[in-house]
């Protein structure tokens, strides 16, 4: 039965080149221990740096086929990315190469339909996972048995700076459950708190990078600035838009997304990012509009954001994505340049007092964020302070294919 259906096969055109393609049966997967942790709205595969090469120019193969990029259809079915920025990310870490620190962090943001990988910047909504991880992997050991809350000092490689990651444990690991909830996350969890410890200048090095707290690029008010991240701050209305747009809609806009991208990759090389708009790269500097809450701030986001209850609105981009969220560290970013006299965001809350001593309360498109920033009597910034929540989702063996599309 088998051979009279063989000789069956066709001879001729496109299914005969196809059948006539030799059958490799390939190699078996790669595989190494892995961690998956959500970290306040985003979610990333830890390694511990033990695990790796130690030649990280292997590391680029690794993490593109851990997380199934680059993926034409955009969705990294065949890794464990899931289609958007928030959710193409890898950290590592290690122990620690600064004497003021426990552990080494490294971040590691990949594109989704190309080979980008990318070490640039610090991402803070997965710091918020760094110090759990450390500790429930054994890398940070706790100093007692009975210890109910711990803090893990974290070294950023990617910026050089310091912060401190502070929260519950439970019988030697990091607690869950809790009553603390963040907008964008669904339930409650245990509260982690983050202090970056003089955040300013975390790539540029310094807090006003082009000297100015505004420049004007394509003929727009710009606030470059560098705190945790450098970010752009434009103000909405100067584009022209409200600034209470969903992600869907500043999506669908005609013309946003391109104008924005445009003032970021020219405020790049103002900033000394890269020489030319062409070198910036896809993640830093962040870019992100403002404006001041109105009546109908609240038709797409929380239910809770009303003018009474937020300071500004941001909308921010990631990776040329608008954000379902706020970055962790445009939100830092956000809490400093407010305090900044004459900057976009300044001009935004002036003349008002803020809705929480503690610092200043964001409306983004998933809801609200409290962040601080703390200058001292010389206008320097010494720290800001945020509040997330993580969680441990599964541990192994992660798996990956030699036949990388990359």
């Amino acid at each position: 039965m088998f051979s009279s259906n063989i000789s069956k096969l066709p001879t001729q055109g496109p299914l005969a080149k196809i059948c006539k393609r030799p059958i490799t049966m390939g190699t078996k997967q790669n595989a190494l221990p892995a961690a998956y942790y959500r970290g306040g709205t985003s979610r990333a595969v830890f390694f511990k740096q033990e695990d790796l090469p130690q030649d990280r120019k292997q590391w680029d193969s690794i993490f593109r086929g851990v997380i199934g990029s680059p993926d034409p259809y955009g969705r990294q079915l065949d890794g464990l990315g899931g289609g958007i920025s928030s959710l193409s990310k890898i950290c590592v870490v290690g122990k620690s190469t600064h004497r003021d620190a426990d552990v080494d962090y490294t971040f590691v943001s990949l594109g989704i339909k190309n080979t980008d990988v990318d070490y640039s910047s610090n991402c803070g909504n997965m710091i918020s996972a760094v110090g759990p991880f450390a500790v429930d992997a054994e890398l940070f050991p706790l100093s007692g048995k009975n210890v109910d809350s711990t803090s893990v000092r974290i070294h950023n490689t990617n910026t050089g700076k310091i912060i401190h990651s502070s929260f519950p444990v439970v019988d030697g690991e990091a607690a869950a459950t809790g009553e603390f909830s963040i907008d964008g996350v669904a339930g409650s969890a245990a509260r982690i708190q983050l202090d970056f410890i003089n955040p300013a200048g975390s790539v540029t090095g310094s807090l006003l990078p082009t000297g100015s707290p505004v420049d004007t690029i394509d003929g727009i008010p710009a606030t470059c600035l560098d705190a945790a991240n450098p970010c752009v701050f434009i103000r909405a209305h100067d584009l022209g838009v409200e600034g209470n747009l969903t992600p869907d809609e500043i999506t669908a806009h005609p013309d946003l997304l391109s104008r924005l991208n445009s003032i970021r990759r020219q405020a790049g090389v103002k900033m000394g990012i890269a020489e030319t708009p062409e070198a910036v790269p896809g993640s830093i500097p962040k870019i992100c509009l403002v404006a001041a809450p109105s009546s109908s701030s609240a038709r797409d986001a929380s239910q809770s954001q009303t003018p009474a209850n937020i300071d500004l609105l941001a909308r921010a981009l990631s990776v040329g994505q608008p954000h379902k969220a706020v970055p962790i560290t445009v939100a830092l970013a956000l809490a400093a340049a407010a305090r900044v006299p004459n900057s976009t965001v300044a001009d935004v809350v002036a003349g008002k007092n803020p809705v929480d001593d503690a610092g200043i309360t964001i409306g983004h498109a998933s809801g609200n964020l409290l962040v601080g920033a703390n200058f001292d009597d010389a206008g320097a910034l010494l720290s800001a302070t945020v509040f997330r929540t993580a969680r441990r989702l599964f541990e192994g063996r992660i798996f990956w294919k030699n036949d990388s599309l990359a």
